[in-house]
């Protein structure tokens, strides 16, 4: 018979794997009786386990996040996703600086079991970190402070500071999170404007509830795709739409939702709107897709897409009017 430890760690992990167990079966994976699972419930409760039971021959138990951090039982797959997710967290920055991941990181390494910490370090010598060291860092606590926002759902103050530096506070209810892989975007509805905006999460100054209460939120938007399409529609100097003949979630696939605002053109056909330093820099982005299209608009992007193709035809023996 395994040790009461060892028992206990099992209980844990068959806890984690589904969101409720009957008594009965719990007992049959162990091979223990009930009276043995229901005391040791009892024993990972007191151990600071938040496990929440229904009566009756039916009932169950199911864990539930707690107040505390217990122990965590983890396999060598699951142990090293972590220690790989903790890594990137420490080495990127993405949290708002480095060191909570990097300490946790530590703690995590000193209690791998040594088959996992040698593919660890394998993984470690094969890749290569490129830092990024213009990428804006989130200030310690924000993420932290977006999340609860709009988990509470209630309209808030947001100090924040747009890309020329300026600072202004605005009337918020928050709603969504969300990561780009490159940066981490704050989606709320703009209440003096009545707008749904997106704001980066490095150039939030601070966030503080007004309210105290829940705001009904009518209609919210799709958070990434919101996200997407204003970083399609930044700031650039110029921007073109083209026709792709292609159905959208192709379409997707070829230009980005970062690079482009896509919306159908009936079941075969996209129009992307997509913005770029200037048009001869437009032009070549298109000539790269390797797709047919068509410019709609503007007139100064086509032409220069039309000088693009008729210099390839001459440099190729092919020459034709643009």
């Amino acid at each position: 018979m395994i040790s009461t430890s060892a028992r206990l760690l099992r209980l844990v992990s068959l806890l984690s794997a589904r969101p409720s167990w009957t008594c009965d079966e719990l007992a049959e994976r162990m091979a223990v009786t009930g009276r043995t699972v229901r005391r040791d419930v009892a024993r990972l409760r007191e151990l600071g386990y938040g496990i929440e039971s229904d009566p009756g021959p039916w009932g169950g138990y199911r864990l539930r996040p707690g107040n505390r951090v217990p122990p965590l039982v983890l396999d060598d797959e699951e142990a090293l996703a972590v220690a790989v997710g903790l890594r990137e967290a420490a080495y990127s920055g993405v949290l708002g600086g480095d060191q909570a991941a990097l300490s946790a990181l530590l703690k995590l390494r000193q209690v791998l079991p040594p088959r996992v910490a040698e593919r660890l370090g394998e993984m470690d010598a094969a890749f290569v970190h490129t830092p990024r060291p213009d990428e804006p860092q989130i200030a310690p606590g924000t993420l932290r402070e977006l999340a609860n926002a709009c988990r509470g759902a209630e309209r808030a103050d947001l100090a924040y500071r747009d890309r020329n530096g300026r600072a202004t506070l605005r009337k918020v209810d928050p709603y969504r999170l969300v990561h780009t892989g490159r940066r981490w975007y704050f989606v709320a509805r703009d209440v003096a404007r009545d707008e749904w905006r997106t704001f980066r999460a490095d150039r939030v100054v601070r966030i503080r509830p007004i309210s105290g209460r829940a705001v009904e939120l009518a209609d919210p938007p799709d958070p990434a795709l919101l996200v997407s399409r204003s970083i399609a529609a930044g700031a650039y100097p110029c921007t073109v739409t083209v026709r792709l003949p292609l159905p959208m979630d192709r379409a997707l696939r070829l230009v980005p939702p970062t690079v482009g605002a896509h919306r159908p053109d009936g079941p075969d056909a996209t129009v992307v709107d997509i913005g770029g330093p200037d048009a001869d820099g437009l032009a070549a982005y298109l000539l790269g897709l390797a797709c047919p299209l068509r410019v709609l608009a503007p007139d100064e992007v086509r032409q220069a897409l039309l000088r693009r193709v008729h210099a390839l035809a001459t440099d190729n023996g092919t020459v034709g009017e643009p």
